[in-house]
């Protein structure tokens, strides 16, 4: 009996390590991922005064966009379709690569792939640091986009864990990481920022965050190489016997066809739930990316919010999601996910409605909490509770959704503000909150078949 007991503290501690040094491993990466975001209008403007001709290529194309849908000939406007063209442009980066680096995590390991991720993220924020022209960001931004795989990565790691507890306290730790990086690394972007241009270096205003981005990623990669240990079992390692277009293609993606061409499938029942997972999963992002972007439309146009006033709202967004996070996200037991997810996910529909009617700030920032608590999906979407996958397939299952998410974020943008702009922002805000009943609607019936095989038990 004392072995046991012996055994199990031995595997709660080594699951309360592996959880830490994965917040580490997160924090860090999200840091330097956050950097960029609040610098971002400035950089655009900053190349938008010089003679770059793949700039005025992709601006071409995003004229042709705001011609096309009606959007009004504005500088504000303008800098928000160019970086949601380069938003779009990293989502599908990350479409094409996160399900091979899932796969290869299966076959090869997690540590070895989160180290060459980690490698080739270095690698884009060097490139980042010594730009001088657009080309040369927009390289930045290709070489980040096809490597950052680290949050899938984290995720298969956090589900190699044998205890659904340390899974479910693991998962919160991932969230808390996020809303950290989201709220901390923006508000260092743009300090050393404001730092280069008052220290006189107005051309290389970014240099400074860019090579804060790098530090961050280069002690992430000393962290990972000296501390991180191997958490998939030599025994559980996968050989993927699928085609690579099930990895690349999204029919192929939605249905899981990388999980039920492989040797150790899954029954036909699990597949069935994984499919619909994918499915839950794609239409959330797809309807949750669209309002994030549509929502720089709408308090610059209804509320005339300054960069400033912007920052502070995703601030108070991040400072919201930490607070759920780490306050009842961590305490939901096991089993308990699907039901918190459907009450997360009808939050959303008021949430959509009061940010889409809102007639003054105060209203907005009800809804724009209540939207912050909806972002308890993306975690609790791909917990290892809510994970019908092979033990051998963690990794594969984590890229695939990771690409589903991609691909969502590169489609909502455009199809929100397609609608946005066409019929307005009410009906905009009003169809995404009605389209959140196909979701639900998915998941009630995981619930119900769910409660069927506790009756039959």
């Amino acid at each position: 009996m004392s072995d046991t007991n012996s055994t199990e503290k031995e595997g709660g501690s080594f699951s309360a390590r592996i959880i830490n040094i994965v917040f580490i491993i997160l924090v860090l990466d999200l840091l330097g991922f956050t950097l960029i975001l609040p610098l971002l209008p400035s950089i655009l403007d900053h190349y938008s005064q010089e003679q770059d001709g793949v700039y005025q290529c992709m601006q071409a194309a995003v004229d042709w966009f705001r011609e096309s849908i009606g959007i009004p000939l504005d500088k504000k406007y303008n800098t928000v379709l160019f970086g949601g063209l380069i938003g779009s442009l990293f989502s599908l980066l990350q479409f094409l690569s996160s399900p091979v680096t899932g796969a290869l995590s299966d076959r090869y390991g997690r540590r070895p792939l989160l180290m060459v991720t980690t490698f080739g993220l270095i690698s884009s924020y060097a490139v980042w640091a010594v730009s001088r022209n657009f080309t040369m960001f927009l390289l930045f931004r290709i070489i980040g986009g096809i490597c950052k795989g680290n949050v899938s990565l984290c995720t298969a790691i956090v589900a190699d864990l044998p205890c659904p507890k340390a899974r479910n306290r693991g998962m919160a730790m991932i969230g808390i990481a996020f809303s950290l990086g989201f709220t901390v690394g923006p508000l260092m972007g743009a300090y050393f920022a404001m730092s280069s241009r008052t220290s006189g270096e107005d051309n290389a205003f970014h240099q400074t965050p860019a090579l804060l981005a790098l530090a961050f990623t280069v002690a992430d990669l000393l962290f990972i190489w000296l501390v991180l240990p191997e958490t998939l079992r030599k025994d559980l390692k996968a050989t993927f016997s699928g085609h690579s277009r099930d990895l690349l293609n999204p029919v192929s993606l939605l249905c899981f066809s990388a999980i039920s061409r492989s040797n150790d499938s899954p029954s036909k029942q699990r597949m069935e739930k994984l499919r619909r997972l994918g499915l839950v999963y794609f239409c959330y992002l797809f309807l949750f990316s669209g309002l994030e972007f549509t929502l720089s439309f709408l308090t610059h146009q209804r509320f005339n919010f300054t960069s400033m006033q912007q920052g502070k709202m995703f601030f108070f967004i991040g400072v919201v999601m930490a607070l759920i996070q780490g306050g009842y996200a961590r305490r939901i037991k096991p089993g308990k996910h699907i039901s918190n997810v459907q009450m997360a996910m009808v939050t959303l529909i008021p949430a959509f409605l009061l940010i889409g009617f809102s007639w003054n700030v105060t209203m907005l920032y009800i809804g724009l909490a209540l939207y912050s608590f909806g972002e308890l999906l993306v975690n609790f979407l791909i917990c290892h509770d809510f994970f019908p996958g092979s033990v051998s397939q963690k990794g594969t299952v984590m890229g695939i959704l990771r690409s589903l998410g991609a691909l969502a974020r590169a489609m909502g943008p455009v199809v929100s503000s397609t609608i946005y702009w066409v019929a307005g922002a009410k009906t905009c805000f009003l169809l995404s909150s009605a389209s959140f009943i196909v979701p639900l609607a998915l998941l009630r019936t995981d619930w119900k078949e769910k409660e069927e095989i506790k009756r039959c038990r």
